[in-house]
């Protein structure tokens, strides 16, 4: 039986947004969102990291272009999220011969680890906004001490009802700040052309009982 309480649903918008929905949505090809690359700022961030056997996560894989960028850089410890099965068997099979990724099928919600960094691309948008105080609070949970969510999210509204479903700064700033430090909520200046103007470069660091 589906665990209603982590099924993406919500009836008044028509919205039923299970493993089912992303899974036909990746097979029609139909993922308006998807750059067909590595997102410009989060390869700008990565490219600033050292420490290749970094623990990272980055749920809501999709294509899962950052993780092949992660890869080609020399990351050790990569695990990539998603639990539309059509999508973890594609990947699966493209890095069948690569030890330095894990591929998990599951729901984000349910999914049990620890990592040194998340990285949000694409995935905070795919959720309905009624799950975002809960995003929030299960990041915290699988961050390790000084974990760190780095990524893009969309300082927009948007016409239709979604997904994508828009935001902007002001929002993140009261989601996250109860849990996490603000380090870096700013206009990305190296967004791909559509998307100039639209996006936010977030770097939020996992607070501790005493702070």
């Amino acid at each position: 039986m589906e665990n209603k309480i982590n099924c993406c649903s919500n009836p008044e918008l028509g919205l039923k947004l299970n493993k089912e929905y992303w899974g036909n949505q990746y097979l029609a090809g139909e993922i308006g969102w998807d750059l067909g690359k590595v997102s410009p700022p989060i390869q700008a961030y990565i490219d600033t990291l050292e420490n290749k056997k970094l623990r990272i996560l980055i749920p809501g894989a999709g294509n899962s272009y950052e993780a092949e960028y992660l890869l080609a850089q020399g990351f050790e410890n990569v695990t990539v999220l998603d639990y539309a099965k059509p999508i973890t068997d594609k990947l699966k099979e493209k890095f069948k011969e690569n030890s330095s990724i894990c591929i998990v099928c599951d729901d984000f919600f349910n999914h049990v680890g620890e990592y040194d960094l998340i990285l949000e691309q694409t995935f905070f948008c795919a959720l309905l906004p009624e799950l975002r105080s809960k995003y929030v609070h299960k990041m915290h949970e699988l961050l390790a001490l000084n974990g760190q969510i780095v990524g893009v999210m969309f300082n927009r509204e948007f016409d239709k009802q979604g997904p994508p479903f828009g935001g902007n700064k002001e929002e993140y700033i009261t989601l996250f700040n109860p849990l996490f430090k603000v380090h870096k909520l700013e206009p990305c200046y190296n967004s791909v052309a559509p998307r100039m103007g639209s996006e936010v470069f977030v770097r939020f660091s996992k607070k501790n009982e005493n702070e």
